[in-house]
């Protein structure tokens, strides 16, 4: 089966600026995306959980797998809303079928 290059992009922030984010990827011309919440983790900041936060608080992960053409863009608009706020990038390599999707 024919594979196809893309880059998977990974975002996790803070849960309240979900929606900056995703209207800056959108802007930049992004297509798709996925998102999802993030239960817990360990950082900079010390090991902290979802459980037990009322409400949006607490972090979700944005994917998006894009053409490699495509990445210094949505770097551009994510890193706009990142810079001031928690959060990492993530950027791998990786294989797409129905490179046409993307």
């Amino acid at each position: 089966m024919q594979t196809h290059s893309a880059k998977r992009v990974e975002i996790i922030i803070e849960a309240p600026m979900e929606g900056r984010l995703t209207d800056a990827l959108q802007a930049a011309g992004v297509t798709g995306f996925t998102v999802l919440p993030v239960l817990g983790g360990s950082g900079r900041s010390g090991q902290w959980s979802r459980e037990g936060q009322v409400g949006r608080a607490g972090m979700v992960a944005v994917i998006c797998l894009i053409r490699p053409e495509r990445l210094d863009a949505l770097l551009e608009a994510a890193f706009r809303v990142v810079e001031r706020h928690m959060g990492v990038v993530s950027i791998t390599d990786t294989q797409v079928l129905r490179a046409e999707r993307f």
